[in-house]
């Protein structure tokens, strides 16, 4: 049995990895793809080093990012008509769907976000679709999630590997970072500037990172996407902000700040589920899982740079690990189980 497990943006790597080390307990062979995309194919490596990585970033422009896209499923379907997994995975890999569509290989695809426009694409042709319960059913419906191919799941995607990590206490150090008495350190996350979702600048965000600059007892971490984002983050000349070169564990990183600010989704519900203080300043149209991180107190929506004017240390509180690993358990079967499933069905269809 060889599940095909593509990741294309950064938080896929940890994602997949519970469920990865599952499978093989349970007799699968794992093949990995991955996009050279931000942090993606360095994060894959680190978890399997035998990853194969096919294309790159995605180019500004409707028609050049089109044509990537192209180029990649091209590349991923010779890489798979070779390979020949038995099953696709993927968190909305639209590449490694359409690939498997077209060489006949049963495909699972998981998706969080309700707003995206390539569901139409990602839900129609993936055989099995994983959501968190909290999404609305009529809005995937919509977008081609029939009921017959869902598997809902309690909770949020994030929770699946958060209670996996080991903290670093030093983390900070190792960032360039010092934290004397009254100092408080915020962690901020940049904007998914030229995704599908957020084809939009996002000024709130440079404007946060302005008026934290103007206290002096405020250190910024500032984690980018890419090479531009550094530059655009570091030509603001901001002298309390550090922009840190290469992977870096940015959970033992939430744990250590005192504020987090997150402009994208993953990093941001990942902060608020490690009970940081978190302001979210998305600028696409809020998704349901925000939604509900909102209604439990854990997320608050950043509507003016003036909320951060007065940044202090928080108190802390150990995070509860182990109920974050007690929840991930349910989840992680989830996919496990829709995974096999798959599996079986094209088995016994032979």
């Amino acid at each position: 049995m060889k599940v095909w497990i593509d990741c294309s943006n950064s938080p896929h790597p940890l994602l997949f990895a519970p469920i990865a080390e599952r499978l093989e307990r349970e007799g699968a062979e794992i093949l990995v793809t991955a996009r050279d995309n931000a942090q993606t194919a360095e994060l894959a490596r680190m978890r399997w080093s035998d990853v194969v990585v096919i294309g790159g970033p995605s180019p500004p422009g409707r028609g050049p990012k089109m044509r990537s896209l192209a180029q990649r499923i091209v590349e991923l379907a010779r890489w798979a008509r070779h390979s020949r997994p038995d099953v696709a995975l993927s968190h909305n890999s639209y590449a490694q769907l359409v690939a498997s569509s077209w060489l006949r290989i049963p495909s699972m695809t998981a998706m969080d976000y309700e707003f995206q426009p390539a569901n139409h694409v990602a839900f129609r042709v993936a055989n099995r679709i994983l959501l968190p319960q909290v999404l609305p059913s009529d809005a995937v419906r919509r977008q081609g999630a029939r009921e017959s191919k869902v598997v809902r799941y309690q909770g949020l995607k994030e929770e699946l590997y958060l209670g996996r990590f080991e903290r670093d206490p030093g983390v900070l150090e190792r960032v360039g970072i010092r934290r004397p008495e009254g100092v408080a350190v915020v962690v901020a996350r940049t904007p998914p500037t030229g995704a599908t979702y957020h084809q939009f600048g996002n000024p709130l965000f440079t404007e946060a990172l302005q008026v934290l600059a103007g206290q002096d007892h405020v250190r910024c971490l500032v984690l980018p996407r890419g090479a531009e984002q550094v530059e655009e983050v570091e030509r603001l000349g901001l002298p309390n902000c550090v922009v840190p070169r290469g992977v870096i564990d940015s959970r033992s990183l939430m744990c250590e700040c005192d504020l987090f600010l997150g402009a994208g989704g993953t990093m941001t519900r990942e902060a608020a589920l490690l009970g940081v203080p978190t302001f979210s300043l998305f600028g696409g149209k809020r998704p349901a899982v925000d939604r509900w991180l909102e209604e439990q107190g854990a997320l608050r929506p950043l509507e003016s740079a003036d909320q951060l004017t007065l940044v202090r240390p928080r108190e802390r509180h150990a995070t509860d690990l182990e109920a974050l690993r007690a929840r991930a358990r349910a989840i992680e079967d989830a996919f496990v189980d829709a995974t096999l499933a798959l599996v079986s069905n094209r088995t016994g269809a032979r």
